[in-house]
């Protein structure tokens, strides 16, 4: 098992670097070249910026009960499909049951886009945000590894 960070525009990556330096757990960032993100003694994987790229090298890096922290329901989908775990910034479990609901969401607001309708955007980030992760982050590692951190 190893954590894989999809990078661009994650504002819990410090938290999820921090978690697996303390529990020596495999960490992987993932990014574009418009946002080189490193972090002492993580393995920093740059893609050169293009539509999907960041997508396809964590697609292709992740295995069986990896867990990716990414906030792209459909990058979340295929992770999925591959018997691995993906969590999003606010410490949302993707699962097979929240995901179609998700994507259809995704769909309709894109389509109201399109029409020329505005969709609000995310609020600012705030602490409970990051204790909700880190909470439901812990909790997933516990059910994935049987360990108690």
């Amino acid at each position: 098992m190893k954590i894989i960070i999809d990078a661009d525009a994650c504002p819990v990556t410090d938290i999820v670097v921090g978690i697996a330096q303390e529990k020596n757990i495999e960490c992987i960032i993932i990014c574009d070249d418009a946002h080189k993100i490193v972090r002492d003694k993580i393995e920093t994987i740059v893609v050169p910026n293009g539509a999907d790229a960041v997508d396809f090298a964590i697609i292709s890096k992740t295995e069986k009960e990896d867990i990716i922290v990414t906030q792209d329901y459909g990058l979340a989908s295929i992770i999925l499909s591959k018997d691995a775990y993906a969590i999003n910034q606010d410490g949302l479990i993707y699962n097979k049951f929240n995901i179609e609901n998700l994507l259809f969401t995704r769909h309709i607001s894109q389509k109201m886009r399109n029409s020329g309708k505005r969709t609000k955007g995310p609020k600012k980030r705030n602490i409970s945000q990051d204790e909700s992760f880190k909470k439901n982050f812990l909790n997933l590692l516990v059910k994935i590894t049987n360990v108690k951190f």
